[in-house]
């Protein structure tokens, strides 16, 4: 038998496979929001869910301050790298076993593990570091506001539940306006809290 001859009936199996690893990588690329390159809304919230069954998990929102001020004044383009540059900073800070999402426009949300109860002063470094200019344009930065809740503070509640949780974190630390300029406003939410800020939507 030929080598040629040897070799045909592989052929359909070698071109599923290649077809295969084209559609995978296809379909990862789909889950990446192509500005930040961070998963998109629905790919996060399977991640964020599967890191949830830890109870050792905390779940982070952060919203970028007076960003359609950055867009009139500087153009989006400005903005755009704006929002790339925290998306990268939250992405390291959420380093190792986190994941990170962006929900849309100027709002990012991320799971971690909390393996050492560090996590408050993991935050308040990663709020300092969001609030860096942006390094190619030094004059483009704005103050961004962190919520963030420990799953076990809420025993039962799912992500949905805990993001609009930490949402409330974060308008409080929004209101709250104690930080300085380019400081972040960082909250946390131990407890119930009546309502919710109008519009918000879950990852449900």
């Amino acid at each position: 038998m030929s080598i040629l001859a040897a070799l045909l009936p592989a052929v359909p199996a070698l071109g599923w496979a290649v077809h295969a690893r084209w559609l995978h990588s296809r379909l990862t690329t789909a889950r990446r929001d192509p500005l930040t390159g961070l998963w998109t809304r629905d790919a996060f919230t399977r991640r964020a869910r599967r890191l949830l069954r830890d109870p050792r998990a905390v779940v982070v929102l952060a919203d970028v301050d007076h960003f359609k001020q950055i867009n009139d004044r500087f153009g989006h383009a400005a903005g755009d790298a704006l929002l790339a540059t925290i998306a990268d900073r939250l992405a390291h800070g959420a380093t190792p076993r986190g994941v990170v999402g962006r929900l849309g426009g100027d709002e990012f949300a991320a799971v971690v593990i909390d393996r050492d109860g560090t996590m408050p002063d993991r935050l308040h470094t990663l709020a300092r570091v969001l609030a860096r200019p942006v390094d190619t344009a030094p004059e483009v930065h704005t103050t961004v506001s962190l919520g963030w809740v420990r799953a076990a503070d809420h025993p039962g509640e799912d992500l949905s539940a805990l993001l609009h949780r930490a949402d409330e974190a974060m308008y409080a630390a929004k209101r709250s306006g104690r930080s300085g300029p380019r400081r972040a406003r960082l909250g946390r939410l131990l407890g119930s809290v009546a309502g919710r800020r109008p519009g918000r939507r879950g990852a449900a």
